[in-house]
């Protein structure tokens, strides 16, 4: 047999295969990919990150300064915030970067983060920013970590209501390997709708670890949708009401279109005539499918 090298560096750089890694590494891997899809691609982008640490997403600063070198390699810039609502101003910003005569990168995706308490504060920002749009080859991920259970928090929170109130899609991982998955999504669809992506992260997910298999990002489909004449995308200047038209009546129906055409939402279980059906996002739905494997429901229980 001959000894393959293995490094540290596996999990992060290693192009496909099986890595083990963290739910917070696997943001920094998301971020690297999506800078080698765009260069593959031919696209010449940079990346940005900022938030404020926050159990149970407070180790993903130390995970960032621990693989700047990397970050560094694929032009991804990590500023930590003062606070939430600066570093979600910050992100706001780098989709006018194309506005500017003669910029450095045709786009820059973005990454926010904070636990959901950080979300409640940095709501004004937020809401602005995904009102305003995204740049093409820009799109912001807005990643909050949400602490069911008040592990580490006065009380039980979640996020997606307060995305809902910003008209922001929002995207579930259930598991390490999905926040690879559903991250390039997000940003995808950020690009395509305008709109700035909520991806709501279980504390059992940000704080786990796990193996899992990895492939090169794949190509998202185009959706099937009527774009206005003049795009869904950020402008300056911008009129109030023509803002939120866009928000409501271009973006929302254009991120369902690429969800659609991505085959995102999944259906388990009936076909057909069923009688009866329960929703569930993310870690809730590997939870709901437990649950019915503990009462007795067989999987072919659950195809009738």
């Amino acid at each position: 047999m001959n000894a393959q090298p293995v490094t540290l560096d596996d999990k992060y750089r290693q192009p496909e295969g099986e890595i083990y890694l963290s739910g917070m590494q696997a943001l920094v891997r998301l971020l690297l990919e999506q800078a080698r899809s765009d260069r593959a691609h031919g696209n010449r982008t940079g990346g940005f990150v900022s938030g404020s640490r926050g159990s149970p997403i407070g180790g993903l600063d130390r995970a960032l300064w621990s693989a700047k070198a990397l970050l560094d390699e694929h032009d991804v810039r990590f500023a930590p915030g003062l606070n939430e609502e600066l570093a979600a101003t910050a992100c706001w910003g780098t989709q006018q970067v194309p506005m500017f005569p003669q910029p450095r990168v045709q786009g820059v995706f973005s990454l926010w983060y904070a636990k959901n308490p950080g979300v409640d504060r940095a709501m004004d920002a937020i809401k602005h920013g995904s009102h305003a749009g995204t740049s093409p080859l820009g799109g912001v991920l807005v990643v909050a970590g949400d602490d069911h259970l008040a592990k580490s928090s006065a009380f039980g929170h979640q996020s997606e209501y307060e995305f809902v109130d910003c008209l922001m899609p929002v995207l579930a991982p259930a598991s390490i390997a999905e926040i690879l998955e559903f991250g390039l999504a997000g940003w995808a669809i950020s690009r395509c709708s305008g709109s700035w992506v909520g991806l709501k992260l279980a504390g059992s997910i940000c704080e786990g670890s796990a193996t899992i298999d990895v492939a090169p990002p794949r190509d998202w489909p185009l959706p099937a949708f009527a774009f206005p004449p003049d795009g869904p995308h950020l402008r300056w200047p911008d009129d109030p009401g023509a803002m939120e038209h866009r928000a409501k009546a271009v973006r929302l129906p254009a991120a369902q279109a690429f969800v659609r055409a991505a085959g995102l939402d999944r259906r388990y279980g009936a076909r057909g005539a069923a009688r009866l059906g329960v929703v569930a996002p993310g870690r809730a739905h590997a939870q709901l499918h437990q649950a019915l494997l503990e009462l007795g429901l067989a999987e072919r229980d659950l195809e009738s």
